[in-house]
């Protein structure tokens, strides 16, 4: 929106021209998802508590999550908000890539926003049924798929990148709209999994974020996709706005989802944010990089199925409890330390995923 603005002055005033710079819109993205968040936030949270929507804990976990109990929660909604603001106020609104992130996360957040206020407001402690909640997500993210696979005008963009080699790249064809539909839902699901202590979802979803922001500027720029050996897709490099606007606002929400917690992002945010990062990764070409760095989220999932495969099969738990930051919290682990031990992973996971960009 300000971009249009900006180029229309530009004709009268040469120095609007500044704001066609990809980099300064996406810094300026970041300030305004941050900044917002951090005014918004204390508002958002008050209204929260006046109208009761609080976490309900569960009874079989940890005793030190008992003190959660009524802790505002859908939170997300605060992320949602200003990460599509800063978007629509700082990107341009002509790039389909754009449109595809921001309709897909807010698709997502629409299905955990039900799921949330059908547990906390109407007091259905089960939400949606997993039915209808996966049926949802399917829908979204098979569109999705679609749509990119339509839009799709080089073979680059349906083929998949091996890291770590330069040379292997497997043609996908119509396997590619499986392999985005499974990428989509299954990041969203991860996420969602993660999103069970004080901050340690939301800052793994911001370094991921980050670096895909690299991939993205990268990816839209034919002179550096062409010397590191990636595939040029033009337009691609806009994502870094929405990017942008989602590390903001994923730093404003920190500011006060922070141990201990003031708010919690709910499914509504965990969902969204989740899907955001597996549509992205998708549209950059770096599906198998970005199970690199949210090798986080990857562990928390692969923590539950291996949990019920094995009661299932045997009869016996491999971890005292599943996802697995609780199995560590029961072994005695403060939670502050769970967090940020498991934030440290996350960054060094992050970097080895950007260092495929040249170890090839």
């Amino acid at each position: 929106m300000l971009l249009w603005l900006a180029n229309y002055l530009s004709t009268f005033e040469p120095g609007f021209s500044v704001f066609q710079y990809l980099t300064l819109r996406s810094i300026l993205g970041v300030l305004t998802a941050l900044i917002t968040a951090l005014f918004v936030g204390p508002w958002v949270i008050r209204a929260l508590e006046t109208r009761q929507i609080g976490q309900a804990v569960r009874r079989d976990g940890p005793e030190s999550h008992f003190s959660k109990q009524g802790t505002p929660t859908m939170g997300g909604v605060l992320i949602l908000v200003c990460i599509t603001a800063s978007t629509v106020l700082w990107a341009d609104l002509h790039n389909v890539y754009v449109w595809i992130a921001l309709l897909v996360m807010l698709g997502f957040g629409v299905i955990g926003w039900i799921d949330d206020w059908k547990k906390v407001v109407l007091k259905n402690s089960k939400g949606l049924s997993a039915r209808a909640k996966y049926l949802g997500q399917s829908m979204v993210g098979l569109v999705a798929a679609l749509v990119l696979y339509q839009i799709a005008k080089t073979p680059a963009e349906t083929t998949l990148l091996v890291p770590f080699f330069k040379d292997l790249l497997i043609p996908l064809g119509f396997g590619y709209v499986i392999l985005t539909y499974f990428v989509i839902v299954g990041t969203s699901n991860a996420v969602n999994l993660t999103d069970g202590l004080d901050g340690l979802a939301i800052l793994p979803t911001v370094l991921v974020a980050g670096a895909l922001g690299a991939f993205a500027y990268l990816t839209g720029n034919a002179i550096f996709s062409q010397y590191l050996f990636i595939p040029y897709i033009p337009g691609t490099g806009e994502l870094v706005v929405f990017l942008g606007a989602m590390v903001g606002a994923g730093l404003g929400f920190l500011w006060f989802n922070t141990y201990p917690a003031q708010v919690f992002m709910g499914d509504v945010g965990a969902l969204s944010l989740g899907a955001a990062l597996g549509v992205v990764a998708v549209m950059v070409r770096q599906e198998l990089v970005l199970f690199i760095m949210g090798g986080i989220f990857v562990l928390e999932t692969v923590s539950v199925m291996l949990q019920v495969a094995s009661f299932r099969l045997t009869g016996k738990r491999l971890f005292r409890m599943a996802p697995i930051h609780h199995h560590f919290e029961l072994k005695g682990w403060p939670e502050p330390r769970v967090i940020v031990r498991f934030w440290i992973i996350s960054v060094m996971l992050v970097l080895v995923g950007l260092a495929t960009l040249k170890l090839r």
